[in-house]
C-alpha cells in the first residue's frame, strides 16, 4: 500500500509522531529529513520541512513524487483568528487560502488565487477545498473525540474541535489589527504558514490533502509569548489526531 505523507514545519510538531514510528528509515533530500516507516501499522512518511510556503511546497512535492504518498496531511500548530476559538482548540481545514497572494492597486491589497491575476490570468476560485469524501471520513472518525485540557488552560472550557477555513501566509501574525481583518474579510478560523501551499501542490498532482492545526496562540500582540508556552502541548494534540485518522485515510 502506498504511504500517507505527514508534513510538519518545526521539531515540536514532528517529535511525537517520529518517536512512535516503527521500522523507521531516514533519508535527506533538499535539506529536509524524511522518516519512512509504520505508525500504528500504517505506512507513513514523515517530513519536517521548515516554516513557510516554499518549504511546504518542496516537501509536499517530494512526498508525492519521490515517496509515492497517496494522501498528504499537515500536522501542526496555528494562530486563532475566530474570536470564538481558544488556545488548545483544533481546527481541521475544509478550505484553505493563501492570504498574502494577490495584487495591490491604489485602493490597497486584494487577495486573489495564488499563481493568477485578474488582468493577466483570471481565475474565479479562491483557495482550495478539501475533498468531501475525505472530510466525511474524518468527521466520522472524530465524532466522539475528547481533547485533553491544557495544563495552564481553563478547566471550565476544555479544548474543542472545529472545521473551517485556514489561512496561509509567509508571516507570523502577532497583530490584533491583522487578526481582525483576516477574520472579517476572509472568514479564517486560523492562520499559519504552510497549509494552503501544500494544498496547491496536492491539487496539481490530484492528491487528497488534509490540514490539522491546534491553536498555540490567538494571533494577537501576545502571540509570541503564548506560542512559547503552549507549542509542545498543542502540537501533541494535532499529532494524536493524526494517529486516530490514519486508518480512515
Amino acid at each position: 500500500m502506498r504511504p500517507i505523507g505527514v508534513l510538519c514545519a518545526i521539531p515540536q510538531e514532528l517529535a511525537y509522531l517520529a518517536d512512535n514510528l516503527a521500522d523507521a528509515t531516514t533519508s535527506e533530500v533538499a535539506g529536509m529529513r524524511f522518516h519512512a516507516g509504520h505508525l500504528d501499522r500504517e505506512p507513513v512518511v514523515l517530513a519536517q520541512a521548515g516554516m513557510g510556503k516554499v518549504n511546504a511546497a518542496i516537501a509536499a512535492t517530494l512526498l508525492i513524487e519521490r515517496f509515492g504518498c497517496r494522501v498528504v496531511l499537515f500536522s501542526g500548530i496555528a494562530g486563532g483568528l475566530d474570536p470564538e476559538l481558544s488556545i488548545g482548540d483544533v481546527v481541521i481545514a475544509d478550505h484553505v487560502v493563501q492570504h498574502d497572494a494577490g495584487y495591490t492597486l491604489k485602493d490597497g491589497f486584494t487577495v486573489y488565487q495564488a499563481g493568477y491575476l485578474p488582468f493577466f490570468s483570471p481565475n474565479d476560485a479562491l483557495g482550495h477545498a478539501a475533498e468531501e469524501a475525505l472530510l466525511g471520513r474524518v468527521r466520522a472518525a472524530l465524532a466522539d473525540l475528547v481533547l485533553s485540557p491544557l495544563s495552564a488552560g481553563d478547566p471550565a472550557r476544555p479544548p474543542r474541535l472545529h472545521f473551517g477555513r485556514v489561512l496561509t501566509g509567509d508571516q507570523f501574525v502577532g497583530s490584533e489589527v491583522l487578526r481582525e481583518r483576516l477574520f472579517r474579510e476572509l472568514g479564517g478560523a486560523a492562520v499559519e504558514m504552510e497549509g494552503a501551499a501544500m494544498a496547491q501542490v496536492c491539487a496539481a498532482f490530484d492528491v487528497p490533502w488534509l490540514v490539522i492545526r491546534a491553536l498555540s496562540d490567538l494571533a494577537g500582540h501576545e502571540s509570541h509569548f503564548d506560542f512559547a508556552q503552549f507549542v509542545d502541548e498543542v502540537a501533541l494534540s494535532s499529532a494524536m489526531i493524526v494517529r486516530r485518522l490514519l486508518p480512515v485515510l
